[in-house]
């Protein structure tokens, strides 16, 4: 009799999920072609001796001198962006993203027919780390001058801007950009471990060596490879990606040297100090915190697991801020709905964040077959894994036209999509078309100003998108909003091969809410009442604020607020502080605006045991700034 029941609930779930238009993606959406796209432009991107089976065939061989004036074969990788430069960073995180992606969902990938050429543009990155990585403590970062070649608009088949290359070694460290590469081989091991053992176990190797590598030598790479720093610039430091490294070495090898690494190095190192909202190419930290809490859901934490534990509380305050029941640190939303961070390249953040939602929303769904609970504490109400799988897929459908532009932002998906993409090599005529050489000038003058859309359509291409009140401009020289990156499209692989796999079968992220939930919404508590959530990791970090004079003027009032951030550690001294200031109304004395948030000035680097730092502000009075910590660590 209870198994007819299961049944009936089982055919009634999947009823109610036809008549939601579940089966087919809210909006009509085919995610299994998207992910099919999604891959194709990785094609597009390849930089070397293009492959007989090359698919996209607008594009021709390039670069096959790169490395030769420096004695050594750099011929192949990816091109970043629309510019012809394979800058080291950038595209070791797009490769850490597809690894992740086909571990994840690789399932779904070969039932949408795809593995395969996921599988060839993961290789297609490990096959350059390989050739960049000659020697143990040697690594190519960058190839091509970023100046040079922002000054010049050619195909990359064309190509007559430097292509020097520039690498880190013990005497000019990077690890940070070392530490990546080390992920991204560590990954990629996993990938190929059933097909290709060989290779996966000389992609292992290097990882290992790398991650040695990048822990012994200590130093930003944009400080030895300067050239990067206006593209690519290490603004999180290092800290993240030796976080990462050994995570993904973890993962790859079990061997818990690894996980003692992350264990014992996450005060030092920031895995357990920083709490952010934001991961990408630059800040690895959600991530480091987002696997951390897949090594305990898996029990592989063994006696490090306290430690884990505070990563693990800083992953769930990532899907509490995106998901928008974080309190003061929630990730903004334009009017349309998508998560928006910055004018430029905004979709990046996007994707990346989605990837992350999908997983740990996953890794929850197994956790409540186990008797976990499954749902995220976040201080504005429980987030449930078909709430945060709900919200990803409004953010896909956002990107692949459920927005109020009616604008897909992912080249050649739907009819109506950006033509103008920022994009050298797609925006010329295809040299096998026409193979007449295109000089710089050439390029600019009678190329880049032309109002029709590019000869060659750049699908799969994810490009910047729009601005936080959803506008956008289709022109070619719109850069923040028109050119597409490898990095924005790599994360979202995972996450279209998930929601593809989900169709007609996703009953688990698409059950209704308990009745109870059914019409009630939540809101944080008043700034006066919140009180410290139970998820959030405790810290040495100590914010009081006080009123120090109210006045009038103009017919309002305002009020001084001094603002006091103590180190309570009994011992350990902060380094790299950062905070978040938010409802601020008025100016703010006392700090710096950084990348992520606000920092203390350059001549207050540290706070020792016991030591306060402190700032003010002018609000209007009534209710104070929402002042609170982003990240630090604790030596």
């Amino acid at each position: 009799m209870a198994k007819n029941v299961n049944v009936m609930a089982l055919l009634g779930l999947l009823a109610l999920a036809a008549v939601l238009g579940m089966a087919s993606g809210a909006g009509g959406h085919d995610y299994a072609l998207a992910l099919k796209k999604s891959i194709l432009y990785f094609e597009a991107q390849r930089s070397g001796v293009l492959p007989p089976n090359q698919r996209v065939t607008w594009r021709e061989n390039s670069g096959l001198f790169d490395g030769k004036a420096n004695g050594v074969n750099l011929v192949g990788g990816y091109y970043d962006a629309g510019d012809n430069v394979k800058f080291g960073l950038p595209m070791a995180f797009t490769v850490t993203m597809m690894s992740w992606g086909i571990l994840e969902y690789g399932k779904q990938m070969a039932s949408a027919g795809e593995l395969r050429n996921a599988m060839d543009a993961v290789k297609w990155g490990t096959d350059y780390f390989i050739k960049a990585h000659p020697e143990p403590d040697v690594l190519y970062g960058e190839v091509g001058d970023g100046d040079t070649d922002h000054s010049c608009w050619q195909r990359p088949e064309d190509m007559s801007t430097s292509r020097q290359a520039f690498r880190i070694d013990p005497q000019n460290p990077g690890s940070d950009l070392a530490g990546e590469t080390a992920a991204a081989m560590a990954a990629a091991s996993l990938v190929f471990r059933g097909a290709y053992p060989g290779y996966a176990n000389l992609l292992l190797e290097h990882a290992k060596q790398l991650f040695a590598f990048a822990d012994k030598y200590r130093g930003k790479y944009d400080a030895s490879i300067p050239v990067a720093r206006n593209y690519y610039g290490s603004f999180s430091g290092y800290g993240d990606e030796l976080l990462w490294a050994a995570a993904w070495l973890y993962e790859a090898t079990d061997q818990g040297c690894y996980l003692e690494y992350l264990a014992r190095n996450g005060d030092a190192l920031g895995g357990t100090g920083w709490s952010i909202n934001q991961f990408g190419w630059d800040v690895k930290y959600p991530g480091v915190q987002v696997l951390a809490a897949k090594f305990l859901l898996q029990g592989r934490a063994g006696a490090h697991a306290a430690a884990l534990r505070r990563y693990a509380q800083n992953a769930e305050f990532f899907v509490c801020s995106c998901v928008g029941k974080g309190g003061p640190g929630n990730v903004p939303r334009t009017p349309g709905g998508m998560m928006y961070h910055q004018r430029w390249n905004n979709l990046q953040f996007v994707t990346s964040a989605s990837f992350l939602l999908t997983v740990y929303a996953d890794y929850a769904t197994r956790l409540a077959g186990r008797g976990g609970g499954g749902a995220v504490r976040c201080p504005g109400g429980a987030a449930r894994p078909y709430e945060i799988l709900a919200f990803v897929r409004s953010q896909v459908n956002y990107i692949l036209g459920d927005n109020p532009r009616g604008t897909s932002y992912m080249v050649g998906y739907g009819g109506n999509f950006p033509r103008q993409v920022h994009h050298r090599a797609a925006s010329i005529v295809s040299f096998r078309k026409n193979p007449s050489f295109v000089s710089c000038q050439e390029g600019y003058a009678s190329w880049y100003p032309r109002q029709a859309g590019n000869p060659n359509v750049l699908e799969g291409a994810v490009v910047g998108g729009p601005d936080e009140y959803d506008d956008f401009a289709d022109e070619r020289n719109n850069y923040q909003q028109t050119e597409a990156a490898t990095y924005n499209t790599a994360p979202l692989l995972g996450v279209l091969a998930r929601l593809a796999g989900a169709c007609g079968t996703g009953i688990e992220e698409y059950q209704l809410p308990p009745p109870e939930a059914a019409n009630r919404t939540s809101s944080p508590p008043p700034a006066s009442r919140r009180r410290r959530h139970a998820t959030q990791p405790a810290s040495p970090i100590e914010i009081e604020q006080n009123v120090t004079r109210t006045w009038a003027a103009r017919g309002a009032t305002y009020s001084r607020y001094a603002v006091t951030v103590t180190n309570r550690s009994s011992r350990k001294t902060v380094r790299e502080l950062h905070l978040g200031v938010a409802e601020l109304r008025g100016r703010l004395w006392g700090l710096d605006e950084a990348r992520y948030g606000y920092v203390p000035p350059k001549w207050r680097q540290a706070l020792r045991a016991g030591e306060s730092l402190r700032f003010v502000y002018v609000q209007p009075a009534g209710t104070p700034a929402n002042v609170w910590v982003t990240g630090y660590k604790l030596v």
